[in-house]
C-alpha cells in the first residue's frame, strides 16, 4: 500500500483528500476485509479497527473528517461488542449491524461501476469515435420543359380521348286523324270490337299512341265506350250514339 504524493491538501474550504487506491473509508474499510480475506457479515471488529486506524495515520488522514468518523465509528463498535452480555439475552443487537449493511450497499455500487466501466471500454473498441455519416444526396435539378414540348404532349392525351356518341332524337307525328277514321269505320261496321282490331298485329308505337288518343276524344265526345273487366284484360269497345262535348 503507498500513498499518494500530497494526500491531503489544506485550503480555505477545508481538507480535500485524494488517493489513488481510496475513494472513502468504506472503501478503505473493502481493502482491508478483501486483503485479510475474512467474511462480511462477521467482521472481526477488533483486527479491523486497528488496522483502519494504522492506515489513516500511515496515510496522514489524521484530520480527514470522513475517516476520523469512521475511526470512531469502529472504536464504539469494538467497545460495545467486549461488554459481556446477559445469558438468555435474545433482545440483544448486533452493533456491527449496521456497518456490515452499509459495507454491503458499498460493495453492490462498486461492483456496478466498474462493470459500466468495462463495458464503457469495450464500447470504445468496437465503435469509432468522431464518426460522422455522410451529407444526404443533393436534391435533384428542377425540371425545365419548353412550351412548345407542352404543348405537344397536351395534343396526344387529347388524341386518346374518345368522342363522345351523340345522340340525335328524330321526332316523329302522331296519326290521329287517320286513327279516328279507323275507328270510326269499325264503329259503322260493328256495334262491338277489341283494342287489337283498332291497332292490328303490327302496330308501332306511334300506331299505339294515335289509336289511344283517338279513342279517348272519342270517348270525349260520346260516340263510343271503353270498357275492360280487370287488369291486364281485354279492352272492349262499344259504340255509343254521338252527342255534343261538354
Amino acid at each position: 500500500m503507498s500513498a499518494p504524493t500530497n494526500p491531503v491538501t489544506q485550503d480555505s474550504a477545508g481538507f480535500v483528500v485524494e488517493l489513488e487506491q481510496f475513494s472513502g473509508p468504506l472503501d478503505l474499510l473493502l481493502h482491508l476485509i478483501h486483503e485479510d480475506e475474512v467474511d462480511i457479515t462477521d467482521l472481526p471488529i477488533a483486527k479491523i479497527a486497528d488496522q483502519f486506524l494504522a492506515v489513516i495515520s500511515e496515510l496522514g488522514l489524521n484530520q480527514a473528517a470522513d475517516y476520523l468518523e469512521m475511526a470512531a465509528r469502529l472504536l464504539r463498535i469494538k467497545a460495545q461488542m467486549l461488554l459481556p452480555r446477559r445469558l438468555g439475552d435474545d433482545e440483544w443487537e448486533d452493533p456491527r449491524a449496521e456497518l456490515v449493511r452499509r459495507l454491503l450497499e458499498y460493495q453492490q455500487i462498486r461492483e456496478l461501476v466498474e462493470w459500466l466501466g468495462a463495458a464503457a471500454a469495450r464500447r470504445a473498441e468496437q465503435f469509432g469515435r468522431g464518426f460522422s455519416p455522410e451529407p444526404p444526396a443533393a436534391p435533384p435539378a428542377p425540371l425545365v420543359i419548353d412550351l412548345n414540348d407542352l404543348l405537344a404532349a397536351a395534343e396526344r392525351v387529347i388524341a386518346l380521348i374518345p368522342e363522345p356518341v351523340l345522340h340525335r332524337v328524330v321526332p316523329r307525328p302522331l296519326d290521329v286523324e287517320g286513327a279516328t277514321a279507323r275507328i270510326q269505320a269499325l264503329l259503322a261496321a260493328r256495334d262491338t270490337f277489341g283494342w287489337g282490331d283498332v291497332v292490328g298485329a303490327r302496330s308501332t308505337i306511334v300506331d299505339v299512341l294515335s289509336t289511344f288518343i283517338a279513342l279517348l276524344e272519342l270517348a270525349k265526345r260520346g260516340a263510343l265506350h271503353v270498357h275492360q273487366e280487370g287488369p291486364f284484360a281485354p279492352i272492349q269497345i262499344r259504340r255509343e250514339s254521338p252527342r255534343e262535348a261538354r
